[in-house]
């Protein structure tokens, strides 16, 4: 059995769905941010907080996985400095969207829902980023 394709596998799933929920996380801002009704907002503050619970373990799974096949294959170059500082700023993303949630649960969110949808676009951009660099080996 190949080791190194099995890890390699579990990193890529963990990766993906740690980066589905910092795609839909920021996106339930949106609504919570433009919602007026009670209900509605304490439905979607339910969501957030059940995804942000779940993202924990997606990410540190993402880590760990990555971190076996770095250390494994002692990857070296400019592009893995690049990829690590991105996964720096993306486990501080993450945890920015947990302050953020933490605003909206105690009623003092301070931004409106237009913030929050340019908010919603960095993991996307971090994320073509990252594919390029991974993929292409720049430097």
């Amino acid at each position: 059995m190949n080791t190194y394709g099995i890890i390699k596998a579990l990193h890529i799933i963990f990766v993906t769905s740690w980066f589905a929920g910092l795609f839909y996380l920021p996106r339930l801002f949106v609504n919570m941010a433009m919602v007026t009704d009670e209900a509605t907002r304490q439905h979607l503050q339910l969501m957030a907080i059940k995804l942000y619970r779940f993202m924990r373990p997606l990410s540190l799974l993402a880590i760990l996985f990555g971190g076996w096949l770095w250390l494994g294959l002692h990857f070296q170059g400019g592009w893995l400095h690049a990829k690590l500082t991105l996964v720096l700023g993306l486990i501080g993303y993450h945890h920015w969207c947990g302050r953020i949630l933490r605003q909206f649960i105690d009623g003092k969110n301070r931004h409106s829902h237009v913030w929050y949808r340019y908010f919603n676009e960095v993991p996307v951009l971090v994320l073509f980023v990252v594919v390029f660099l991974v993929v292409l080996k720049p430097f």
